[in-house]
């Protein structure tokens, strides 16, 4: 029987081309027992007839505005804890970061 042996090796993305970027300015999060589901929304500027409904609204009342979904993750709990970490050094490298233009 052939022995086995541990082979160490690193994940790297493969955009095999230049995949399509999407945008989204909100995020859902929801979870199972076994994971963790992101839902990424684009929240776009209110029409006018939503506006002039939210302002005839009476007070108090609870308004809804629909987000499209723009992409839909489920992570399992295992890949939480290193996403967390990253996420939280992204905000550490940009805390320190010179401010810039805001879009």
């Amino acid at each position: 029987m052939a022995e086995l042996k541990q082979v160490n090796f690193t994940i790297v993305p493969d955009d095999g081309g230049s995949p399509a970027r999407t945008y989204a300015n909100f995020c859902a999060i929801s979870q199972t027992p076994f994971d963790c589901t992101l839902t990424f929304c684009e929240v776009l500027p209110l029409s006018d007839a939503e506006i002039r409904t939210i302002n005839g609204a009476q007070p108090g009342s609870e308004m809804t505005v629909r987000a499209p979904v723009r992409a839909r993750l489920v992570v399992p709990f295992g890949v939480l804890p290193n996403l967390v970490a990253a996420l939280q050094e992204q905000l550490r490298n940009v805390g320190t970061a010179a401010p810039g233009p805001v879009h």
